[in-house]
Formats: structure tokens, C-alpha cells, sequence
């Protein structure tokens, strides 16, 4: 799922495209797509945008007389720009969602995935864009006192605060996998537990990895429009690095996975060298669960 580095990149690609330019109309291929039925989205048509801005993770294309568009990209959802052509820019088949044609090209809408999750929504007004926002605490722009109040705001692992957007805005599972890595802290740590020292820790390292991914992001798009958006990175740290060597000590990083999601950690930088249970093979081998890396290790060799 694009985060707050991506969605800014994207956010700052698509200012310097649209701010300006006349939304001709909107194609839209798939009905789940679309979110809303009043207003119509054909009313959008021949408006000009006048700005686009990020709201959590959805990109909000705001056009004249306070009239938006925002789109939720979830998951799978991407982003595509093609200038101006005499011909209609065609959707793409079997991931296409829609088209957003401009006087000055064409925005594509994709989803790479059999679960169609992206959403549009057209809304008529600031109090109704004001609505979907979740409530979460920009995370670059929070002070540390606000930081600490928001995470002991409710009693949860650290991985799950830092993804609510409730709590946090922009982070997901990708940049928070980096985050407590850097911070050196576990997934699973309670945030009611946290003293101040290591609040301040997390709090420096939400904003190092966040800033360092948003400048890494835009360098590597340059003045191209950002088209090989991925949550997984050779550059991270533990995201989407399983078995793979941890950067910083070496030992291999490990996951625990849950329905579609999956956290990423370093056991001796993170937990002190204790595998985290992951819910299904911890059932599965019981006793047989490796509890540390040296179990894992001694598992491993042949007999």
C-alpha cells in the first residue's frame, strides 16, 4: 500500500501535472470504484483544479467552487500519467480502473489485484472531505509531547499504533516495519509500558525514516512521474527481507504473518534475540517453537 512518502510523491508529481488544468471527464471502468452517487461524478467535468493535497494515505484532486475528488489507493491501487495525445489515452485491460482526462493528459487508475479495494469519492464540499479524515496525527509535523500523548491514547502493540490511521497519519505496514526497527524496539511492545526515553526514541525515528524514504522517493523519480510505486524495497531495513540478513547486526530477519499482512523485525536488534510467536506455525509446532535465535539455529543444523 503506498504511505506518506509515496502518497507525498505522488502529492508533488501531480501538482506540478494538474494545478491549473481542466478535468475533461472521468472514465471509469470498474463499479466498485466508485464510492459515492451524490453528486454525480459527471458533474466534476470542465472544472479546473485548483489543488492536490494529501489526506491520510487518499490523494485529494480538490477543482473550483470546493468540489473533490479523493482516491484511496489501498493496496494494489497505482498511479499512471500520459501527456496529451490526439487520441483518447486507452485504459489498461485487466488492471485498469478508470481514466481522469485533463487538457493536459491523462491520469490512469490501476489496481494489480483480483480484490478491486480502490476508492473514488466525489464529495461536494469542505465538511464533506473533512469526513473521511480518520483523525490521525501527522507524524512529521507532531511535537514530541504530542507524539507521546497520542500513542498512549490506548493500550496496544506498538505495530498496531503506529498503522492506525485513527492514531498516526500515512504510516502503514511497510514504514512501520522501518520505524521500530530503527528505533530498535519490538512489534509487539505495549504502548501503555513505554517510558519516556524510548518514546522520544520512536518519535526520532518515525520522522529519520519517514523524511529519509520521502527524499530517497523523490531523487529516485526525478522529473519522471513515480510509475514503479512497491511497499517492498532492496534498500529497506526488515521489510519484506525475511531470512534475508539484517543490515545492522546480520542476523536473519524474521516475520510473523496475519491475514494479508505481515510484520518484519530483527529478533537481536529488536526483541533481544526471542522470536516473536507468529499465531499460525506457533500453534502448529507447539513445543517444537523456536523461542530464540540460537533454537532457531540449532533447528536448522542437520543431525
Amino acid at each position: 500500500m503506498p504511505e506518506l512518502p509515496d502518497v507525498v510523491v505522488y502529492v508533488e508529481h501531480l501538482q506540478r501535472r494538474l494545478i491549473g488544468a481542466r478535468l475533461e471527464r472521468v472514465r471509469v471502468r470498474s463499479l466498485n470504484l466508485l464510492r459515492t452517487a451524490d453528486p454525480p461524478l459527471e458533474a466534476c467535468d470542465g472544472r479546473a483544479v485548483t489543488g492536490v493535497t494529501r489526506l491520510g494515505k487518499r490523494i485529494v484532486l480538490a477543482l473550483e467552487r470546493e468540489w473533490f475528488l479523493a482516491i484511496h489507493l489501498m493496496i494494489s491501487g497505482r498511479f499512471r500519467w500520459r501527456d496529451a495525445a490526439a487520441t483518447p489515452v486507452a485504459i489498461p485491460g485487466k488492471v485498469g480502473l478508470a481514466a481522469f482526462d485533463f487538457d493536459r493528459g491523462t491520469l490512469l487508475l490501476t489496481e494489480a489485484s483480483s480484490h478491486q479495494r480502490a476508492a473514488l469519492h466525489v464529495l461536494a464540499g469542505t465538511p464533506e472531505l473533512r469526513a473521511l479524515d480518520p483523525g490521525g496525527l501527522e507524524p512529521l509535523e507532531a511535537s514530541r509531547e504530542e507524539f507521546a500523548l497520542r500513542l498512549r491514547l490506548e493500550d496496544h502493540t506498538l505495530k498496531r499504533a503506529l498503522t492506525d490511521p485513527r492514531l498516526f497519519s500515512g504510516i502503514g505496514n511497510s514504514y512501520s516495519d522501518e520505524i521500530l526497527h530503527r528505533a530498535r524496539l519490538s512489534p509487539l511492545r505495549r504502548t501503555a509500558r513505554l517510558d519516556d526515553a524510548t518514546i522520544e526514541t520512536l518519535w526520532n525515528a518515525t520522522r529519520e525514516v519517514l523524511t529519509e524514504w520521502t527524499e530517497r522517493l523523490r531523487s529516485q523519480s526525478g522529473d519522471r512521474f513515480p510509475e514503479k510505486v512497491t511497499a517492498f524495497r532492496p534498500e529497506m531495513a526488515v521489510h519484506g527481507r525475511f531470512k534475508l540478513p539484517c543490515p545492522v547486526c546480520g542476523a536473519p530477519v524474521q516475520r510473523i504473518v496475519y491475514a494479508e499482512h505481515e510484520t518484519n523485525y530483527c529478533a537481536r536488534c529488536q526483541t533481544g534475540g526471542r522470536l516473536l510467536a507468529d499465531r499460525a506455525l506457533s500453534r502448529l509446532l507447539k513445543r517444537d517453537w523456536p523461542r530464540s535465535l540460537e533454537e532457531l539455529e540449532e533447528s536448522r543444523r542437520p543431525d
